[in-house]
């Protein structure tokens, strides 16, 4: 008799245009896209008019899916170079009538046990782990930079005039600048992606007793009728997938956080594709252990099993290093939502 196996991630995706935009044109687009050991989940925010907004959008997301699927490489540099390409498709299709279009991008991969986050513009990636609301991403939108300059309050940026001008988006220039980062995921963890037509307008507060109890298509259901209750201004996107079960991390790198801002994809594609430094000590190590072998055979087999234990050593250094960073990253957010609820973290609690 075979044992079912639980799926290791459930999904579900709601947009909605609002009660503001007139027209009744959603300018908002998303994606679910399983993959063979997790999935690709995507949201965009178009701007430059409701056609072209709607375009671009589309655009965007049509050009993810078909060359993250089509590249070769690891997923982080496939992440990285499907980015690029939807920037392309919208910077080339912004002429006449669509001139000056453009959208954000906020794009998740789950591969086994590891989330990759690719983030371009203002919409938001949070993490729901054990009761405490992480996240992700930090805005590329003039407001956003006031925040953090302590110019301006989350408050005051929440209804600023100004709050929907992005410094950073899709279609703006031929390179593209982004975040991209990855997470270790845990089973339990419940990933939300959204347009700022949600988290514009429903404090970080409300969102974490949204997101602490129902399943993902309940749950975006609920936070498009909460954002609808809190006037609807804007198109609403909501994205969110369960982690169902523990999976293993992949064996390549996670990429790091960084703290500088988004950076040319160009210039992250090759850090990524095989420039570690970490890449080449193993790679010296492997090559001085079998010179070593063939040099001394009296005592090839001590000096294999040193080798062998050094690099061990190292990939798990690099691995608990990574891991490290990513959990820093993590506390960060903590703080951010505190701010925001007048709690501490370890004092929200999940209704789950």
């Amino acid at each position: 008799m075979r044992v079912p196996v639980t799926p290791a991630l459930s999904f579900g995706l709601l947009t909605d245009v609002g009660r503001q935009r007139q027209g009744g044109v959603n300018q908002d687009a998303a994606l679910a896209l399983d993959l063979p050991q997790g999935g690709l989940y995507a949201v965009a925010d178009g701007m430059g008019g409701h056609a072209a907004g709607e375009l671009a959008a589309n655009l965007a997301l049509d050009a993810l899916a078909q060359h993250y699927a089509e590249e070769r490489g690891t997923p982080p540099t496939r992440l990285v170079a499907a980015v690029q390409a939807a920037n392309l498709a919208v910077l080339h299709h912004a002429v006449g009538e669509y001139m000056g279009m453009g959208t954000t991008l906020l794009a998740a991969v789950i591969d086994r046990g590891a989330l990759l986050i690719a983030h371009v513009g203002d919409s938001r990636a949070y993490l729901l782990r054990e009761g405490t609301l992480h996240r992700l991403t930090e805005d590329h939108s003039w407001v956003a930079e006031q925040v953090r300059l302590g110019l301006l309050t989350e408050e005051e940026a929440r209804t600023h005039q100004w709050r929907s001008v992005v410094s950073n988006a899709l279609g703006g220039e031929e390179r593209v600048r982004l975040e991209m980062f990855g997470v270790p995921l845990h089973a339990g963890d419940r990933l939300l992606l959204c347009s700022d037509g949600l988290s514009g307008v429903v404090s970080e507060e409300n969102l974490i007793m949204l997101l602490s109890s129902g399943t993902p298509q309940d749950t975006v259901r609920q936070l498009v009728n909460a954002a609808n209750d809190a006037g609807g201004p804007d198109n609403i996107t909501a994205l969110i997938v369960d982690v169902l079960r523990e999976s293993r991390l992949p064996n390549y790198e996670l990429p790091p956080p960084r703290t500088d801002g988004p950076v040319y994809a160009d210039i992250l594609l090759s850090t990524h594709r095989g420039n570690s430094l970490v890449t080449y000590v193993l790679l010296m190590l492997a090559y001085f252990t079998l010179l070593s072998v063939i040099l001394i055979p009296e005592h090839r087999s001590l000096l294999g099993i040193l080798g062998s234990v050094v690099m061990l050593l190292i990939m798990v250094g690099q691995r608990v290093t990574l891991t490290r960073q990513a959990q820093r990253y993590l506390e960060r957010p903590r703080a951010a939502l505190s701010r925001v609820t007048g709690r501490r973290a370890s004092d929200v609690k999940s209704h789950r």
